[in-house]
Formats: C-alpha cells, sequence, structure tokens
C-alpha cells in the first residue's frame, strides 16, 4: 500500500459516494444508502476498482467516532432527562421486543445454541441491531404534517433518544460478553464504574468548556479541544473499561451537548465527517458487503429480518404506548414512528464485524431493512393522520 494508491482510493470513493448519495436523494431515499451503494458498485463485488485496506479501515473507525460524537452533541439533555415516564418506558419497551424478535428470528433459521457459545452471541446481536432506532425521517414527516410538536410528537422524539442510548448499553455488554475469559459481574461494574467517572468528569469538563467558551465563543479552538475530548474518552473506554469506543463518543458528546457552542462543534465536526470520514465508512460498508455469498437462504433471512425488525417496533412501542394512555390510532402512529433505521443500525452492525459477532453477508439485511424502514415509515404515518383528519371532517 503506496500514498498513490491511497490517493486512488479516496478520489473514487469521495467522487462515487457523493454521486450515489445524490441520486439517494432524489429518490426520497436517505443519503447514506447512496452511499452504501456506491461503496457495494466500486467495490470487489462490481467494478472492484477499490479494495478495503488497513488505512482506509482505520478512516472507517474514525468515521464511526465521529458519527456517534455529533449523535451526542445532538442529544437534547434537557429533553432527555425531563421527557418523564412515557417515553423511557415506550423506549425500554422499544428495545427489547426487537432484541429477543431478532434472536429468535436468527436461531429459527441457524438453529438454537447454548448461552454462551459464539454462535448464540451471533443470535443475540443480530437482536442488538434491531433495536436501533433513527427518527430522522420520522421528524421531517411529523414536522411537513404539523405534528412535531404534539404530545405525540414530542413523546416519538424523546422516546427515539432514550432508545439509541439503551441500544449503545446493550451493545456494550453485549460485546464485554462475548469475551470468553469475560465475568458477567465485572462487565456489568466496568460498565457502571465508566458511566459514573463520565458523570463525575464530565462536569468537571463541561465546566472548563463553559469557560472556555465564555472567553473564547464561536473560535476554533472549542471545536478542536471537544475533538480530542472525543478521541480521548473513546480510547479511555475502550482500553481500561472494556467499552466500545463509540459510546464513549457518544458519552463525550452529551456532555458538551449543553454547551452555548455545541451547535459550532457539531457544524465543524460535521465538515470532517460529511467531507471525507463519513463517506469512507458508508462505502467500507458496501466494500464489505460479499454479494458473491448471496444465497436464497440468505435472501429469505433478509426479508424475514425486516420484517421482524419493523414489526417488532410497532409492537413493543405501540403496546407500551397503549398502557401509557395513548388511545386507538396514536398507538399505531407512535410504533410506526419508531420503526425507522438509519446510521446506528449500521454502526452496530459494524462494530458486530469488528469483533467477529457477525459476518459481511448480514450488511445486506441491514441496508434492505434502512431503505424499507425509509420508504414506509412516511408514507404510513402520513396515512394514518389523514384518516383522522377525514373522521374529524365527517
Amino acid at each position: 500500500m503506496d500514498i498513490l494508491s491511497v490517493l486512488k482510493d479516496l478520489a473514487i470513493i469521495v467522487v462515487f459516494a457523493k454521486v450515489f448519495g445524490l441520486i439517494a436523494r432524489k429518490l426520497k431515499a436517505p443519503q447514506v444508502v447512496g452511499e452504501i451503494i456506491a461503496g457495494l458498485v466500486v467495490g470487489p463485488s462490481v467494478l472492484g476498482i477499490v479494495k478495503l485496506n488497513q488505512f482506509l479501515d482505520i478512516c472507517a473507525g474514525l468515521g464511526v467516532v465521529l458519527l456517534m460524537f455529533s449523535a451526542g452533541l445532538g442529544t437534547n439533555l434537557k429533553q432527555l432527562l425531563h421527557t418523564g415516564v412515557k417515553a423511557l418506558l415506550i423506549a425500554c419497551s422499544g428495545v427489547l421486543v426487537p432484541l429477543i424478535g431478532g434472536t429468535l428470528l436468527y436461531m429459527g433459521f441457524y438453529g438454537f445454541s447454548a448461552i454462551g457459545t459464539p454462535q448464540f452471541f451471533t443470535a443475540v446481536f443480530i437482536g442488538v441491531i434491531m433495536t436501533a432506532t433513527s427518527v430522522s425521517i420520522t421528524v421531517e414527516t411529523l414536522k411537513e404534517l404539523g405534528k412535531l410538536k404534539t404530545e405525540l410528537g414530542t413523546t416519538i422524539l424523546s422516546a427515539a433518544i432514550i432508545d439509541d442510548v439503551i441500544g449503545i448499553l446493550v451493545l456494550t455488554f453485549v460485546i464485554g460478553f462475548k469475551n470468553p475469559d469475560s465475568n458477567p459481574g465485572f462487565v456489568a461494574l466496568s460498565t457502571v464504574a465508566f458511566f459514573a467517572l463520565s458523570v463525575v468528569l464530565g462536569f468537571v469538563i463541561y465546566k472548563a468548556f463553559k469557560i472556555i467558551d465564555k472567553r473564547w465563543p464561536h473560535t476554533r479552538r472549542i471545536p478542536i479541544l471537544a475533538l480530542a475530548l472525543c478521541f480521548g474518552l473513546s480510547y479511555v473506554a475502550e482500553k481500561y473499561f472494556g467499552i466500545a469506543d463509540i459510546t464513549g463518543a457518544y458519552v463525550a458528546g452529551i456532555i458538551l451537548s449543553k454547551l452555548h457552542d455545541s451547535d459550532y462543534i457539531e457544524e465543524k465536526m460535521d465538515i470532517n465527517s460529511y467531507m471525507i470520514f463519513g463517506p469512507i465508512f458508508f462505502a467500507s460498508i458496501g466494500l464489505k458487503t460479499e454479494i458473491s455469498g448471496f444465497t436464497w437462504e440468505l435472501l429469505l433471512f433478509s426479508l424475514a429480518f425486516v420484517a421482524v425488525a419493523l414489526v417488532s417496533k410497532i409492537i413493543g412501542c405501540g403496546a407500551m404506548s397503549r398502557l401509557c394512555g395513548f388511545k386507538g390510532r396514536e398507538t399505531l402512529k407512535v410504533g410506526v414512528g419508531m420503526m425507522t433505521r438509519g446510521e446506528v443500525a449500521l454502526i452496530v452492525a459494524q462494530r458486530g464485524l469488528t469483533e467477529g459477532m457477525i459476518g459481511s453477508q448480514y450488511f445486506t439485511s441491514v441496508i434492505l431493512l434502512i431503505i424499507v424502514s425509509s420508504i414506509l415509515t412516511p408514507i404510513i404515518l402520513k396515512l394514518l393522520y389523514a384518516r383522522d383528519e377525514k373522521k374529524q371532517a365527517a
């Protein structure tokens, strides 16, 4: 691997990712889907003009960390803390039901296995992928319908934020338990210790950043220091606590989310992520996806994967919303609003591949889920609200 081949690969990935991303946006699909397909096209499965190497793999890893840091920065901590019991219960149910559904789906296809075996952890990880929620498309749909600031819209948004936090915690536990030498008590203790340390250090770091922000507002030193915090906390999380580096990045983002210049930091992070690290990460998904090994059995599994992922979110979130006081079609709106998947599902799947918990062929299932959920969610939500309006008019 030399600098010239790296430059060639980067040029091809950036151009193809941008072109396919724009095409996806024109077709009303998430831009990341286009970037994944771009990786598939330039990779060994189709054209074969780019091969995944160590440098691209490291850049993809940095892309994941930056994406999770941005997700943390975009978290409304005040809303998260004061969202109420309803959103918390809906989020918990929206994680638990898909987790169980995904695990049983894999075991139904490939056989039940004893707890603690590699196949058992693969089954559980399929469930973990299903727990992720991407509410961006739902938010845009509710905003278009003028329903975002209603009680229902606020509940969906809050539940989605909590859903991602719980999903990352589940990911952390599953990766910790996967190690054959791991002790369940030690894994739990390490996780609690990391988050306890994050609360204490986070308060100190936030106060320090607040002073810097007040003295030098809107200056480049703030996002530079924020980036250092992101990388440092990612390193500490994995090196000393055995927790996924993306968890550390997410926590770093949450620590700075209430900062006056948090939007400015996020804007600067997005420049790096949008221009190079993001496209490399999403294209790397396509580069790793094995179309050559795609079989009829895997196609059937992918279709079942999509069906279970969508239905389990509707059942989990919808049923709990009914118990929380929502009635009639409101419960269905909550379930449908929570069923979209996006970047977090891909990040979780990528982590599973890195840890050897799933094979690259399962990325096809995840990509299919993102496409289908992104198309169906706005259509079904609009139909549900249109029916209610017709009923009220009648």
